[in-house]
């Protein structure tokens, strides 16, 4: 991993010295890790920024505090390591102003994630100084993903398979959202954990998934994005698992959902989801080299409105190593597809009040169409209890 966070950074200055950039100042997590090989679990929420600096010539820095240095040093292959403290005069604007310089002609940060404390700070240290965008830049490198990324997404996808399973098994009339939310956790982590050692790099990646289970069922299901509850499943309910915000493993993120029906299936609920599948095949299937973004939404609208149905989403996000990354399937978005790109591409209709229909897949872009990341049935699943 920390080689090819090396490569990364040394392809970045070679770009950032085509475009006539000196300095880079790196804020996101998602960046960082891709570039420095690390991340905190206590970032800028707690007031403690961490900055990974760029210099198109020099080596890289990263400014870190202080209490996190030694992990964050046993994590990076970067070398120069600047600490700050919570009081006193080592504060973290001190060590940025040490990496930037004094008189830095333009800055250059993520506009869209900038954290406000930061941007607060340059303006303030820096009066008159443009704030440029380094992010196309950088974005445009995490487009491709290597053959070293795939390999770590595919052992993404077969975590995020595991959690899918046991999501499966947990489903059974009478049994509570939250029962099948923490079913996902323990097969989640337990199959990260078989792709981990406790040595070197390894041994800073926790295999614990985590954060709020998406979990609708019943009539709730025509929700988006509700978080599993003490509800109990009734026969012929709807259930709808999305694991966006759980899938992910060495920090690179997957898309995956499915929906599941407790103990039979109604015939309306039956044709929303048999809609919402058919139209992420159909996207799906015309997803290749050469092919424009928009075009592939505009296949799956074309099912949608052919069943009767409209639908308001996307059909599909890059990703990476974050959750939303660029280029998106969606209209307006004329991107021409490449080999090496991923992408979570969901079929999605809600009917409000009464139930959805509800699929999504990670794939990958091959030389003649896609690979699957993530693996489950592509049907009308059904509870097995």
């Amino acid at each position: 991993m920390l080689d090819e966070a090396k490569k990364r950074t040394r392809i970045l200055q070679e770009r950032m010295k085509d475009d006539g950039i000196r300095k880079a100042v790196f804020t996101d997590e998602s960046s960082i890790a891709y570039l420095a090989g690390f991340w905190g679990y206590l970032g800028i929420e707690f007031g403690r920024p961490t900055m990974l600096v760029v210099d198109v010539d020099d080596a890289p820095v990263v400014i870190t505090p202080l209490m996190e240095s030694e992990m964050v040093g046993a994590m990076t292959w970067v070398e120069d390591i600047r600490v700050w403290e919570d009081m006193g005069e080592r504060t973290w604007g001190k060590a940025l102003a040490g990496a930037l310089g004094q008189t830095p002609k333009d800055i250059w940060v993520e506009k869209g994630t900038l954290p406000a404390i930061v941007r607060n700070h340059l303006d303030d240290t820096y009066p008159g100084v443009p704030l440029r965008d380094i992010s196309p830049v950088l974005g445009a490198m995490r487009t491709i993903k290597t053959p070293f990324e795939i390999g770590i997404m595919k052992e993404a996808g077969q975590i995020a398979g595991a959690m899918m399973g046991a999501a499966h098994d947990s489903l059974q009339a009478g049994a509570q959202e939250y029962e099948s939310a923490l079913a996902v956790i323990d097969a989640g982590s337990r199959k990260a954990a078989q792709f981990l050692t406790d040595k070197g790099w390894d041994r800073f990646v926790s295999p614990m998934i985590h954060n709020l289970q998406i979990l609708q069922s019943g009539a709730d299901a025509s929700m988006v994005h509700r978080r599993a509850s003490v509800k109990a499943y009734q026969k012929f309910d709807p259930v709808y698992f999305c694991f966006c915000n759980m899938a992910q493993f060495k920090q690179y993120k997957l898309g995956f959902d499915r929906m599941f029906h407790i103990g039979d299936v109604k015939d309306k609920d039956r044709d929303v989801q048999l809609a919402a599948i058919e139209a992420q095949q159909a996207a799906i299937a015309a997803i290749r080299p050469g092919v424009v973004a928009e075009d592939v939404a505009a296949v799956a609208n074309e099912v949608y409105r052919a069943r009767g149905y409209s639908t308001g989403y996307r059909t599909g996000r890059s990703i990476g190593v974050a959750y939303l990354e660029a280029p998106e399937l969606k209209a307006g978005d004329k991107t021409v597809l490449r080999p090496g790109m991923t992408f979570a591409v969901d079929g999605g209709i809600s009917v409000d009040g009464l139930t959805a229909g509800r699929i999504g897949d990670s794939i990958v872009v091959t030389e003649t169409g896609v690979d699957y990341i993530t693996q489950y049935p592509r049907e009308i699943l059904l509870s097995k209890g």
